[in-house]
């Protein structure tokens, strides 16, 4: 919880489309986004760091949410489903969004927190 806004990721190894002969681990997760604040906000710009055990970070940065920049009323929720890729089926992700306060035009940033992702092919 950042600023009255919550932020919950539920990630699941995404076997169907994954390779692992291939170095293809794909991960789907779900995001929902709380607004627990009396004011509208919008999502302006996510930045994730990913680490891929074996092959490190890299950073994502962007416009908005799966191509949309939602706005979000008081005592409201934005839920949505994304995937991510690693080569080594090991890894974590986490991260802000650049949000807007549409009531007094205030930008500030709130927390992804950060989620463990463990591909099944590799857990058992």
């Amino acid at each position: 919880m950042t600023s009255n806004i919550k932020v919950s990721v539920t990630p699941e190894y995404d076997s169907k489309n994954s390779y692992p002969s291939e170095n293809r681990y794909v991960f789907k997760y779900n995001i929902t986004i709380e607004n627990h604040e009396n004011f509208p906000i919008k999502i302006l710009k996510r930045k994730w760091l990913i680490f891929d055990v074996g092959f490190g970070y890299t950073e994502i940065i962007g416009d908005g949410v799966i191509g949309l920049t939602p706005e979000i009323p008081p005592t409201e929720n934005f839920t949505y489903f994304s995937n991510v890729m690693l080569r080594s089926g090991v890894g974590n992700m986490g991260g802000k969004y650049l949000v807007k306060n549409t009531e007094t035009q205030e930008n500030f940033e709130i927390d992804i927190p950060k989620f463990n992702l463990l591909s099944e092919v590799l857990s058992n």
